[in-house]
């Protein structure tokens, strides 16, 4: 039997303070059961809030999962900028470890100038030098999820994801659903990427994202829709997770958040799910 957690990525609209312990409450009292912790701003909380919101998490049965900042780049022309990534991304991880989260979401790297394939060799090169650190600072339940991106420009192809999966420990796909239907065209077949992630990585839970994209120009653009437009439909994902015995994390990125995952909720829910 699956296992569902869904929820929204950061603070829901509904409530009443915007701090993530306010949130965590407000996704538990909406009888939803995990929610996106979001850094992509910067990690600006202390350490000491982190261990607060994951005692709140923690007691309410709220799964947690976090996005580290945005302005990450392992694939820099620049040494500095690496440096500088790494040290976000081990900070998020840090935070995360404290209010016990399972894993960060992280846009690891653009291509640039460089060959896929190069980035690839300094992705894992630096990625396995974070993981060693942040084991060293005791951050050992924390996996390291590496995205999967729309833009042909940045690092996040489905095979990148897998691939590095593999070869670095800690490290696995965070899939964004809609990303990776953007990436092949307006085409995904989820069964085949769920049985992927079970065969090839065993993974025991796997991490998402799920929200509709904007279509222009011919085709589909990393800005956030509604799930209503169906770029990509969700009532076939749930199918697809409902025939196996897995256990997922659904974070909704629409722009309607809550409302949106609510939605998400209903359509497992008719399918036979039960919350």
């Amino acid at each position: 039997m699956a296992k569902i957690y869904l929820g929204p990525a950061g603070i829901p609209h509904a409530a009443k303070k915007r701090n993530t312990i306010e949130g965590i409450k407000t996704v538990k009292e909406l009888g939803l059961n995990a929610m996106e912790v979001e850094f992509v701003q910067g990690v600006k909380m202390s350490p000491e809030t982190a261990e607060e919101a994951g005692r709140v998490a923690k007691e309410l049965g709220v799964r947690l999962s976090v996005h580290a900042p945005y302005f990450i780049n392992l694939c820099a022309e620049e040494k500095e900028k690496i440096e500088a990534s790494k040290q976000r991304i081990l900070e998020t991880a840090d935070r995360a470890e404290r209010m016990g989260a399972d894993a960060i979401a992280i846009h690891v790297a653009f291509y640039g100038k460089r060959k896929p394939e190069e980035c690839y060799e300094m992705v894992k090169s630096e990625l396995g030098e974070v993981v060693d650190t942040a084991l060293s600072m005791g951050i050992k339940n924390v996996k390291f999820g590496v995205e999967t991106m729309a833009k042909e420009t940045a690092f996040g192809s489905l095979d990148e994801v897998i691939s590095i999966a593999k070869e670095v420990k800690n490290v696995i796909p965070y899939i964004d659903w809609a990303h990776t239907f953007a990436r092949q065209g307006g085409q995904i077949d989820y069964g085949e990427i769920l049985d992927r992630l079970v065969k090839e990585l065993h993974l025991t839970h796997i991490n998402s994202h799920f929200e509709s994209l904007v279509f222009r120009n011919g085709k589909y653009v990393d800005e956030h829709l509604p799930i209503e437009n169906n770029t990509p439909p969700f009532e076939p994902l749930a199918k697809e997770i409902l025939k196996r015995d897995i256990s997922i994390t659904l974070i909704c990125e629409s722009p309607e958040l809550e409302r949106d995952a609510l939605k998400m909720k209903k359509v497992l829910e008719e399918l036979g799910y039960k919350f």
